[in-house]
């Protein structure tokens, strides 16, 4: 009985560890507007967030819950927008293996361009973190400016994945 705990312990691990990712892509506003359009045929939803911002950092869990409940669902993405600086690269990956993070996460190295790129995601966007945009067939449906709870979250998606 201890030899299947065990086994079943380190297939547990194993699952965790190959479904973090272990490298970063940097890239510019363009080629993530790109890579929002090539998942127009799933519910997105983009989280831009940081990993020196408490209230991005505070909401992380009950996204990685959430998209792990949806993992399986191929309608369904999520994908982690740091806005860290490029050479805290290394910052990033500790801390997606640190906290678990199960979700795509892509490294905006576009910093000095914000005033361009901001409005082009949404107008009313201050340029603030965390903020949430959710996407259907391509189209931004919902924009969540500040901290989600995981019943906001939830109710989001419900809503809009069918």
């Amino acid at each position: 009985m201890k030899n299947v705990i065990n086994i079943l312990f380190l297939c547990l691990c194993f699952t965790i560890f190959k479904a973090q990712q272990t490298t970063v892509p940097s890239i510019k506003y363009e080629e993530l507007e790109k890579r929002i359009q090539q998942e127009k045929d799933k519910f997105l939803v983009v989280n831009f967030w940081s990993t020196t911002c408490a209230p991005c950092v505070k909401e992380l869990p009950h996204f990685m819950e959430v998209n792990n409940r949806y993992a399986n669902n191929p309608k369904f993405k999520m994908i982690l927008v740091s806005l860290d600086r490029l050479v805290d690269k290394e910052r990033v990956i500790k801390f997606i293996k640190n906290k678990n993070l199960t979700a795509e996460v892509i490294l905006l190295d576009d910093i000095k361009r914000m005033n361009t790129w901001i409005p082009k995601f949404e107008k009313d966007w201050d340029g603030n973190i965390p903020v949430t945009i959710f996407y259907k067939n391509g189209e931004k449906v919902h924009f969540n400016d500040g901290e989600m709870s995981k019943e906001e979250l939830e109710n989001t998606i419900t809503k809009n994945l069918q």
